[in-house]
Order: C-alpha cells, then sequence, then structure tokens
C-alpha cells in the first residue's frame, strides 16, 4: 500500500506542477478571437473574454481626423471588407482605401466581417465595423476589469506621414487614449517598428513594452539594434528555440511568442517554459 500511495502522491504532485504551470501561461487572444469571429471586432473581443484569456491582443491604427482605430491594416483588406456599397474590394487596389484619409464616419460604412475569410472557415461571420480603441475599452471594461490588453501600433518608415503619423505623434495619440482610462499595469505596447518602441522607452518609460520580431537574426541582434531590454520578447513561434526562451529569461525578458494555433505546438512551447501564447483560437486554451 505504501508504494502505491507513494505512486499516487508523485502523480499527483506532477499533475499540480502542470496546471500551475497552464495556470500562470499569459494566453493571448490574437485580434481577439480571429478564428471563431471577425477580426480586431468587438464581438472578437467578448468572445475571447467569454473563452477566459488573461490579454486581448489587437491591433491599432490612425484615421485621417486623428482618432485611434482597431485594425490591423491602415487599409481596408479586400481579404475580408467590403466597400459601402456592400461590393468586393480588388485585391489590387486594397491599399487605395487608405484609413489615414478617411474620417471616422466614413470609416463606419465598411463591413469588415460578413465576407468569409478564406483561411478560418470556423469563424462566425456578421457585419461589423471598425471600432474605436475607446470603443473596445467601453464594451470590455464593464464586463471585467482584470483583462489585460496587449496593443500593437502598425507602423512603417515607408508608410510614415502616407498611411499614419511619425512615431512620436503616432505614439502621443495611442498613449492619450489609454492614459487615466486603463491602468498600465494592464497593458503592454507591442510594435515590429522599433521607432515606436524606443519612442516610448524614452517619453513614456512606465509603459511595458514588447518588441515584434519575424526576422531571421538573433535574439543579441535583435535586442541590439532595439537599444536597450524590452519586458517582452514576442517572435514567430517557428522561430523560437528551447534555448532562447532559456537565454531571454536569464535577461529578465518574458517570452511570448505568436501565432500558435496548433494545440500541440502550444503544449511544446509551454513545456518550454514561454510565458505566454497568442492564437487565433482561445477555444484551443
Amino acid at each position: 500500500m505504501g508504494s502505491i500511495s507513494n505512486t499516487l502522491f508523485l502523480v499527483f504532485l506532477i499533475f499540480v506542477s502542470c496546471m500551475d504551470r497552464y495556470t500562470s501561461i499569459d494566453f493571448q487572444g490574437h485580434r481577439g478571437a480571429r478564428g471563431l469571429m471577425p477580426e480586431n471586432s468587438i464581438p472578437a473581443f467578448q468572445k475571447a473574454v467569454e473563452l477566459g484569456v488573461s490579454t486581448l491582443e489587437m491591433d491599432v491604427v490612425i484615421t485621417g481626423d486623428g482618432q485611434v482605430l482597431v485594425s490591423h491594416e491602415p487599409y481596408m483588406n479586400g481579404l475580408f471588407c467590403l466597400d459601402p456599397e456592400g461590393k468586393v474590394i480588388p485585391d489590387a487596389r486594397q491599399m487605395e482605401y487608405n484609413i489615414y484619409q478617411m474620417s471616422i464616419e466614413e470609416v463606419r460604412r465598411y463591413d469588415c466581417g460578413s465576407k468569409p475569410h478564406p483561411d478560418f472557415p470556423d469563424q462566425i461571420n456578421m457585419k461589423v465595423v471598425k471600432p474605436l480603441l475607446s470603443e473596445v475599452f467601453n464594451v470590455i471594461e464593464p464586463i471585467t476589469n482584470e483583462i489585460r490588453y496587449n496593443i500593437e501600433i502598425k507602423s512603417e518608415p515607408r508608410w510614415d506621414g502616407e498611411y499614419h503619423p511619425e512615431p512620436a505623434e503616432f505614439s502621443k495619440l495611442v498613449y492619450d487614449v489609454i492614459d487615466g482610462r486603463i491602468d498600465w499595469s494592464r497593458v503592454t505596447i507591442q510594435s515590429f517598428d522599433f521607432r515606436i518602441l524606443r519612442y516610448f522607452h524614452v517619453a513614456y518609460p512606465n509603459v511595458p513594452l514588447a518588441v515584434l520580431v519575424e526576422n531571421d537574426q538573433s535574439i543579441e541582434e535583435n535586442l541590439k539594434s532595439l537599444g536597450f531590454y524590452p519586458a517582452i520578447y514576442s517572435c514567430d513561434y517557428v522561430l523560437l528555440a528551447r534555448s532562447d526562451v532559456d537565454s531571454l529569461h536569464e535577461l529578465g525578458i518574458r517570452v511570448i511568442p505568436w501565432t500558435v494555433n496548433d494545440k500541440e505546438e502550444m503544449d511544446k512551447l509551454i513545456n518550454w517554459g514561454v510565458d505566454g501564447i497568442i492564437t487565433d483560437y482561445p477555444n484551443k486554451m
């Protein structure tokens, strides 16, 4: 009996250890719950909260009248958006539908949810408009004031002045919408544009930052290029090795890879010790 009891106790300890590891993971709903609902929409964020994510991941751009809009592209993506007349936007012309040249009233005339997304067959389609960041807060905060927000500033040097403001102005517009409304302990600012992160690091040192990476440079090269250690290193999960997780942790940097939609890959990364997972399918978590 003693041997059996010891075995059962060992199994119990392993179970508790695994549960602790999973419950400490920052599960993030990518663009809300893109695999299930239209991306970066109010219904997608509501669905992600319903499924128990700890963080809502989203992207922001700027409208022509200076509003902070939740959108992955600074234009109307013809893959899933319809024009104000309900017609398909040709892929070759989609960048002509420049959000930085539209007022918020013009933006609201586009339907970015009714058209089936070819990459997400399980997505429920419905008519939705791109929401303001402030509107997301207005809807989500009454549901839960414990959720965290991972907000990507969509900026590229080649788009300065044409599809978005310069980094300083862009950063301030986003900062002003958040500051005083959401405690900064619940917000992360992320970007592929190192200029944005460097600006925040100097102008708003209290803001947690995540560097987004999709290049094939080493971690050391990327951190050297950035010029400081961010709170989070967030790369395409296929670029990540187990040794990278250990190396980043030794530097005091958390590791949250994207976009992980396969359950086995999630389990593998969690066993490696990552601090979070960004996924299109919060239901798989």
